[in-house]
């Protein structure tokens, strides 16, 4: 009898042991827990010619931002499934290929089709869903209908109880609107699986969704120190922790888990968490007006500089522009604007012309041109999603306008958005706020 996957689909390999190890290896991949690359990499040793092995680790090195390492696992798996591997494994193979090559609307076409069959492949499944997946970085518009939409059409391949399924359809659901429905999905998946970081993870961004600042803030700090600092989300879940605090007023609790948590210095997560984390939390810090402790900008400025040298990722793109806003550097910004623009008519920009507004708006914001930033980013409210990431990021920008509206004296419109935001999301800063244009 064949070995299987975990989902039960079979798995080329002669190994039983090999097999097993590649169910706990996957496991930890999809649960974001350390100890996926060296389960993999046993499997491996079991069983050198498995092909999926192979391509698993290939994507647990992208996860970690680790491209050579993962182009050259992933081209040894496409040698071998060739030679060994079903119709499944060769499809799922080259999807993965695409997805690790940058090749992001071949990858999703793929993905999409490879799931019209195989939709229990799971690690396929899962590239275009969550907040940097393929669909999060397509540049299109509904990419919080489109997961939510991916997720139903397959809901009946998966049992109640599926943990990881469970997790992502939470997810999707929360980002989408269906809020209650995501944070009774997320629960769920963590109460099954409790070493699990994106249920953790996705159960945060839903109890935010539904301005439970308080059950959000406690739920991490009671769940995180079972989560070892190594796994690649433990500094991005901090960071809703302190997003948390901060919605509460409690800045001195934010700068603090920052320090231990978020800060380039001390995060091990992947590079695009760890400096759009810092950027968005110190932007929000200085924005709400709350002080940022000296030096912390300018290390993570760096920070970003040294890892993202490239336009052309418009999620961190966009908050390449606050850190350069941030910290006065003028000449940087319009550089950047001129680079973005640029891509944009060239076409090579999916996302399009509103990641080098946001980075003028931004800009504007940070010279207190507070009448011009509206007239940049009040037209775009519709557009901002295309750069991707989750609602909790993106926050960060329709914050921005909001506290435009009220430094420029626009009561009116400034009310008008803070009816609707607490309409959606309860949140203790707008009541704050909406207290202030009141008085």
């Amino acid at each position: 009898m064949p070995d299987t996957d975990r989902r039960g689909l079979s798995v080329s390999t002669g190994s039983p042991e090999a097999a097993r190890l590649y169910r706990e290896g996957v496991d930890l991949l999809l649960s974001a827990w350390p100890g996926a690359i060296e389960a993999l990499q046993q499997a491996i040793e079991a069983d050198p010619d498995f092909a999926l092995a192979h391509a698993a680790l290939a994507r647990a090195l992208a996860v970690r931002a680790q491209p050579l390492e993962a182009a050259a696992r992933i081209a040894l798996a496409s040698r071998i499934v060739d030679l060994n591997g079903t119709a499944r494994e060769r499809s799922h193979v080259a999807t993965l290929a695409l997805a690790i090559a940058g090749q992001g609307a071949k990858a999703l076409d793929a993905a999409l089709k490879h799931a019209e069959s195989w939709p229990r492949d799971v690690i396929i499944l899962s590239l275009p869903l969550g907040a940097f997946g393929l669909f999060a970085f397509s540049g299109m518009r509904g990419h919080d209908q489109a997961r939510v939409d991916l997720c139903e059409r397959h809901a009946r391949s998966f049992s109640a109880d599926d943990w990881w399924f469970l997790t992502y359809r939470g997810w999707s659901h929360a980002e989408n609107g269906a809020v209650r429905l995501g944070r009774d999905l997320t629960r769920r998946a963590v109460e099954l699986r409790p070493a699990n970081a994106n249920g953790a993870h996705a159960l945060s961004h839903a109890m935010f969704e539904d301005g439970a600042t308080d059950e959000a803030e406690a739920f991490v700090a009671n769940w995180l120190p079972s989560y070892d600092r190594s796994g690649i989300l433990h500094g991005h879940i901090a960071w809703h922790e302190a997003l948390s605090a901060l919605d509460r007023g409690d800045s001195v609790r934010a700068v603090a888990i920052y320090e231990q948590h978020v800060q380039p210095s001390v995060s091990l997560g992947a590079p695009i968490n760890i400096m759009t984390d810092a950027v968005s939390l110190l932007w929000r810090l200085q924005a709400y007006g709350h002080e940022v402790p000296a030096g912390m900008w300018e290390r993570a400025r760096s920070y970003a500089q040294t890892k993202f040298a490239k336009p052309g990722l418009a999620f961190v793109d966009a908050h390449l522009g606050l850190a350069d806003a941030a910290t006065g550097n003028r000449s940087a910004a319009v550089e950047r604007i001129d680079a973005l623009t640029s891509l944009v008519e060239g076409g090579t920009l999916a996302a399009g012309p509103v990641v080098p507004a946001i980075c003028r708006a931004a800009l504007a914001f940070a010279e207190s041109d507070y009448a011009g930033c509206i007239r940049i980013l009040e037209p775009l409210a519709g557009e901002v999603a295309r750069i991707g990431g989750s609602g909790a990021q993106r926050e960060i920008f329709e914050d921005t306008l909001l506290l435009a509206l009220m430094r420029n004296g626009e009561v009116v419109k400034a009310r008008d958005l803070l009816d609707r935001r607490l309409h959606r999301r309860p949140s203790p800063r707008d009541i704050v706020w909406k207290a202030q244009l009141a008085a």
